[in-house]
């Protein structure tokens, strides 16, 4: 089932023994399209402290149709809970960070070898970049990235991760000028892959809320705060109506996919 991402945000994330923190950013590769890692503030427990969890150690998620227009979150507890399948101990005994320093490649080899996460996990329909975020090579590029999202060997930030509450906000150019902002984005609970960007078009075509799949993202243009894409204003405009209370809707999705020439999403 599809989730909005920015709906965990805040959640209380709780390990096998005890409450952890809450949910504090998600990173996902900018390349793929994969959610890497949940970023969590563990607040007084390890003040000053990054904790970053794998997906794959995420229990599966407790997903509901929202009674109103609001994006599903999740049901049950009136606070909504995350449960990772770890413990405080494998946690306080995880590769020390500091809250702000990059996210290096480094970290992140020590990370999977410290858990015994597979990088490989998970599948994906956006490129094998997504599932070899360690081995791939860092290619020279110039663009700025925020400095807490970044990793590289070098002890810099990794060009590849993205935050998803820095890029929350973007604004979306298409090929002949802009159509809206991202306002959510829209990823699978079971390989956490972000299938759709949640585009607010209200500034451009009132009252309108689109879903744009990574595949028309032409590249992030980290510097502008822009997503570029590979449409047209006109697509965007004569695209099939999205409800927001039918996620589900495999029709909904093919009609979408369709209409702008995307490949399906294994149906």
């Amino acid at each position: 089932m599809l989730f909005a991402v920015t709906g965990l945000l805040g959640c209380a994330v709780e390990a096998h023994d005890g409450r952890v923190g809450a949910v504090k950013d998600f990173l996902f590769e900018d390349q793929g399209w994969k959610i890497r890692w949940m970023a969590v503030d563990a607040g007084h427990w390890l003040s000053g402290r990054r904790i970053l969890i794998h997906p794959s150690a995420i229990a599966p998620l407790d997903l509901a149709r929202p009674a109103s227009g609001r994006l599903p979150m999740m049901s049950g507890a009136e606070t909504p809970v995350v449960f990772v399948q770890l413990t405080k101990h494998q946690i306080e005994a995880s590769p020390d960070a500091r809250e702000h320093e990059p996210v290096t490649r480094q970290l992140q080899a020590r990370l999977y070898e410290h858990y015994g996460w597979d990088p490989y996990w998970g599948d994906t329909f956006f490129g094998f970049d997504a599932i070899d975020p360690i081995s791939k090579p860092i290619h020279a590029e110039t663009r700025e990235r925020p400095a807490a999202d970044m990793g590289a060997d070098s002890g810099e930030g990794d060009p590849h991760l993205g935050s998803v509450v820095d890029v929350n906000g973007y604004h979306v150019h298409a090929t002949d000028g802009d159509i809206g902002h991202v306002e959510n984005f829209l990823a699978d609970d079971v390989n956490w892959d972000i299938r759709y960007l949640v585009i607010a078009t209200h500034n451009w075509w009132p009252g309108k809320h689109v879903r744009l799949a990574p595949y028309a993202v032409k590249d992030i243009d980290w510097a502008e705060r822009r997503i570029n894409v590979n449409i047209t204003r006109d697509q965007v405009k004569s695209s099939p109506p999205w409800d927001p209370l039918e996620l589900a809707d495999q029709v909904a999705e093919e009609q979408l996919h369709r209409h702008y020439g995307w490949p399906g999403y294994g149906w």
